[in-house]
């Protein structure tokens, strides 16, 4: 494997992104290629990790450059997990937002147990309300 190259908003192909959050075992519409496209235009920050020209790593986060940023997705394939790229992504998120930005997520159950490693606070106070689908 070669090094790895990070891009900061760089185009990102919607099917792409769905065959990666699939090979990184995050669980997102990735059927619906549409809505990932939605995911992908909404976001504030985008940043990716490429191996030659195959993606193995995405981070989308949504912020006001000011206050808070939310990182909505973190996926890295499996078959380049536990090389840093997850980290290097939130180290690279950080820098972009800021020192006045806190840096917040929701964890999915599986991942609970990574954030702590890498800088995260578990919080108690958030409260969700759910989407329907």
């Amino acid at each position: 494997m070669s090094a790895i190259d990070y891009r900061r908003d760089h185009p990102l192909d919607p099917a792409a992104v769905a065959a990666l959050f699939d090979a990184s075992g995050i669980r997102r519409p990735s059927a619906d290629v549409e809505r990932i496209g939605r995911m992908l235009a909404g976001a504030d920050l985008l940043l990716s990790a490429w191996d030659g020209e195959r993606l193995v790593g995405v981070c989308r986060a949504l912020t006001d450059f000011s206050y808070c940023c939310y990182l909505s997705d973190l996926a890295v394939d499996k078959a380049y997990q536990k090389r840093g790229i997850g980290r290097a992504l939130i180290e690279r998120t950080q820098a972009a937002i800021g020192e006045e930005t806190a840096l917040i997520l929701l964890a999915a159950p599986e991942a609970m147990g990574y954030y702590p490693k890498v800088g995260f606070a578990r919080l108690e106070n958030a409260f969700m309300v759910p989407r329907r689908r």
